[in-house]
Formats: C-alpha cells, sequence, structure tokens
C-alpha cells in the first residue's frame, strides 16, 4: 500500500508561514477530510502534500521516499490532485479533458496505446459521462463539470487523489453526488482519497480519519466519533454547538447555537436561539426519521 506521509512540514506561501512543523500519516486506503476554519492552512497542507508548495523544512514522503526526489511524471502516476474551481479551456470537451489524465504515461511521441483508450473509457463510465463524452464541458451542470475532472484524475490512475473542497459551489444534490463518486471511488478501487471540505456533518459521514487544522498545525486527528465534540468545534471554528449523532449515519452532527462570544442566556429576541429549549434537546433517533420514497 502507498503511504502518504508529512513530517515535521513546514511550508509558506508568498512569504507568509502558513504550515508549522506539522506531521501528519495519511492512512492508505481510507477517506481523510481536512477540516479547519477559513485561513487556517487546509488547502496549504493540500498543495504540499501534492507537491505543488516547497516546503521551508521538514518534508513529504511518498512510499518512505521524498516527494521531491522523483520526476514530475513519475510522481504524478501515484498521486493525482484537483484544485479548487479549476478553470477549462473555453470549448474543451469531456473526453479531451479526461484525455489529459494520461498526459504522466506519453513519452516523448506522445503515442496513445490501447490501454490509454480503455482508462479513459473506464474512466468515463465509472463517473457516468459517457453519454457527454462529446459535450463541451462549459455547456454541463456544476455537478457533472465536477465528475469530469473527477474523470480525468482516475485517468491518471493513481492509487492517492488529493482533492480541495470538490463541493464547492455545488448544490446540495450535485455535493452528495460528488462525495458518493468519491466514496465508491474509495470502496470499490481502494483508491486513498484526502479532500478539504468545508462542511463538518458531510466530513464526519464520509471521513475514515478526520484531521482539525488549527493556525497550521494538527489539532486533532482520528476517526470522526473519536475527536468531534463540541469543545473541539468551539475551539476550532469559534462556535458554540451541541453534537448529536447524526439520524442516517450515525456520525457525530453539529448543531451550531451562536459564535464563541454568544451568550444565549443574555439573548434579546434578535437570534434564532431559545435559551429555555437548550436543555431539552436529545439525540436524535435514527428510527424515528421518516422518509419519502419518490
Amino acid at each position: 500500500m502507498l503511504e502518504l506521509v508529512a513530517q515535521d512540514l513546514s511550508l509558506a506561501y508568498q512569504g507568509n508561514a502558513i504550515i508549522h512543523d506539522l506531521s501528519l500519516t495519511i492512512p492508505a486506503e481510507k477517506i481523510t477530510v481536512l477540516v479547519g476554519s477559513n485561513g487556517c492552512g487546509k488547502s496549504t497542507l493540500l498543495k504540499g502534500l501534492a507537491r505543488l508548495l516547497k516546503p521551508t523544512s521538514g518534508g513529504v514522503y511518498l512510499d518512505g521516499k521524498s516527494i521531491l526526489a522523483g520526476s514530475t511524471k513519475s510522481v504524478a502516476r501515484q498521486l493525482g490532485l484537483l484544485p479548487q474551481s479549476p478553470i477549462s479551456p473555453e470549448g474543451l470537451t469531456v473526453k479531451d479533458l479526461v484525455s489529459q489524465g494520461r498526459y504522466p504515461y506519453q513519452d516523448w511521441r506522445q503515442q496513445w496505446s490501447i490501454q490509454d483508450r480503455q482508462i479513459v473509457r473506464e474512466a468515463l463510465e465509472m463517473t457516468d459521462l459517457t453519454a457527454l463524452s462529446d459535450r463541451p464541458l462549459d455547456t454541463l451542470s456544476g455537478g457533472q463539470r465536477q465528475r469530469a475532472w473527477i474523470a480525468m484524475s482516475l485517468a491518471q490512475n493513481t492509487k492517492i487523489l488529493l482533492l480541495d473542497e470538490p463541493t464547492t459551489f455545488l448544490d446540495l444534490a450535485h455535493q452528495m453526488e460528488v462525495l458518493d463518486l468519491l466514496y465508491r471511488l474509495n470502496q470499490h478501487q481502494g483508491r486513498t482519497i484526502v479532500m478539504v471540505l468545508h462542511d463538518l456533518d458531510r466530513a464526519c459521514r464520509y471521513a475514515d480519519y478526520l484531521v482539525a487544522i488549527k493556525a497550521g498545525r494538527v489539532f486533532a486527528a482520528g476517526t470522526p466519533a473519536e475527536i468531534v465534540t463540541a469543545e473541539l468545534v468551539e475551539a476550532v471554528f469559534n462556535l458554540k454547538c451541541q453534537i448529536y449523532p447524526d439520524p442516517i449515519a450515525g456520525t457525530p452532527m453539529c448543531i451550531p447555537i451562536g459564535t464563541k462570544t454568544f451568550n444565549p442566556e443574555a439573548t434579546d429576541g434578535n437570534h434564532p436561539v431559545r435559551p429555555n429549549l437548550l436543555g431539552s434537546l436529545k439525540p436524535l433517533e435514527a428510527e424515528k426519521v421518516l422518509r419519502t420514497e419518490l
């Protein structure tokens, strides 16, 4: 199994130190989600893991070797990155985009093999994009476009896939579509998934391993059940909340109360929290949730 490790890693962006002496081992063949407040260093850390930022100290190791030691193409055969809100050239079709994932395997002659064509075809099938393969990307919905970018990463045929906020700007249905796709890739193909998510409830539902980042350091790491508490949310997100079981998945679910400085006992009617009900909250029971079959 391919192991990705950050050891005493420090990263800077435009001269500003962002990540400080951070050590983290990404569990192989699991889904790891990075969470934290805006500006805490999640995306910077992801770029460091993907070799897009050179460490100021420490290092990133892929299967025991420095990620800086190999060629760009050799690293790209093992690790793929989907950046936040990628931009594609106008008129580029879905199939053309997905085909770009085979670049790390092309030699100087840039000749395509039968295997290249087969892998692109399979990537389109896995993301349910075969029927849309000749459509320009700019004619697709947000969810379809994001699936196309994921298909390109699949065509890259890496064991590790890094994604920076893959659900940004998507409506709720398309968010779930993308997250379900990533879950299937992990479960059925054993791909290691590392992604940044803003939604803590979604992160808890999909993550095998959750990493909470605060001020460029790992504040806590473990399974969602192990680390997600009201105290952690207050410390990392500056948010008072209650934690209850997700009625569908049983994973931790955050019910916000207010910011860290909010005093529910002193509310003047300008806040939706009703202090008299705070003490009566009870954990939700999954068996009491009614679902309508459409």
